[in-house]
């Protein structure tokens, strides 16, 4: 087994990760590649990626979370939080207007946030174009956009990266703070060789969501949540150890939400085992609130998610 200490700190401030998204009848279809890039003819290795778009900065929020710049059909730029745990993509009715975006009713509404103070939203519109990170650099999806009046935090967006990149593979790198998609097949991704001193383990389906999920060790599944500064947050009491001093925060709805510090964790992912996890148990949170994964258990990897073969791998960045 591969041990890694976690020793980053959770903070309890703006979780913007875990839409958690509620009603059964909001649906972000993949969307596949809806057009085509141009690739290099060489197959590259797991570090030597040939890119379908250009990387992709963020900056590591720690309240808001991975932030990047961005643009939709040439209108911007904007900043969007890189949500994995999202499980649907979000903008403001500021990012409509000024995009000049046609906006429709959703024939299901969209309901989700940690706190019982929810986010809301009933209409959607779609983007003929979705630039990140330069105005030319397109994603090829093309995903239902829920529409809110604000998000807090000053942000015009949550992006779910899986809406955005439809068929392509795409790691998130935390140290470098890099965001890259790419064709796995073109660029050789090997999926049966776990990196040195990582893992590859499969991304497990919840509800029919393309949220990514992973069984733990001991059989819980776990939601990989880049929106989330958490390192492991539990719901269900049932954790070792002492409690220490409580913390209050916000969602992504502005609802409260109350946590309780308590030991760090030690949890396994494949053959990868994470020590000294910081650990909150939150209080009062909406149901059916998942087992959450955040950056503070995450930071040191990078993290590839490939879609068509739904597979996870974790590389730890040197």
């Amino acid at each position: 087994m591969i041990e890694v200490a976690v020793l980053s700190k959770a903070k309890l401030a703006l979780t913007l990760g875990t839409l958690i998204v509620l009603s059964t009848g909001w649906a972000v279809p993949l969307s596949g590649a809806a057009r085509s890039f141009a690739q290099r003819s060489r197959t590259g290795t797991r570090n030597d990626q040939v890119p379908a778009l250009l990387p992709i900065r963020f900056r590591d929020d720690s309240n808001a979370g991975l932030l990047v710049t961005g643009w939709i059909n040439g209108a911007g730029p904007f900043t969007f939080a890189i949500d994995t745990g999202a499980g649907a993509s979000i903008i403001t009715t500021n990012v409509v207007a000024k995009a000049k975006l046609q906006v429709s009713k959703s024939a299901r509404q969209l309901v989700g946030g940690l706190s019982t103070s929810r986010i809301q939203s009933n209409e959607e519109t779609h983007a003929g174009q979705i630039a990140l990170g330069s105005r030319d650099n397109t994603v090829p999806g093309n995903p239902s956009l829920a529409v809110v009046s604000t998000l807090p935090g000053m942000i015009d967006g949550i992006l779910d990266p899986t809406d955005l990149f439809g068929q392509l593979a795409y790691s998130i790198d935390l140290p470098r703070r890099q965001l890259l998609a790419f064709d796995a097949k073109v660029n050789g991704l090997d999926l049966h060789t776990p990196p040195k001193d990582g893992a590859i383990v499969r991304w497990v389906r919840e509800s029919g969501s393309d949220r990514p999920f992973v069984r733990l060790g001991d059989g819980r599944l776990a939601l990989l949540d880049t929106g989330s500064g958490f390192g492991l947050a539990v719901t269900d009491g049932i954790i070792g150890g002492r409690n220490h001093r409580g913390r209050q925060g916000t969602d992504l709805g502005g609802g409260t939400i109350q946590s309780r510090t308590v030991e760090p964790t030690t949890v396994s992912i494949g053959d990868l085992v994470l020590r000294n996890i910081p650990t909150e148990l939150l209080v009062g949170v909406a149901p059916k609130t998942p087992l959450i994964l955040g950056r503070g258990a995450l930071f040191p990897f990078k993290i590839t998610f490939e879609p068509t073969s739904r597979l996870i791998i974790f590389e730890p960045t040197k």
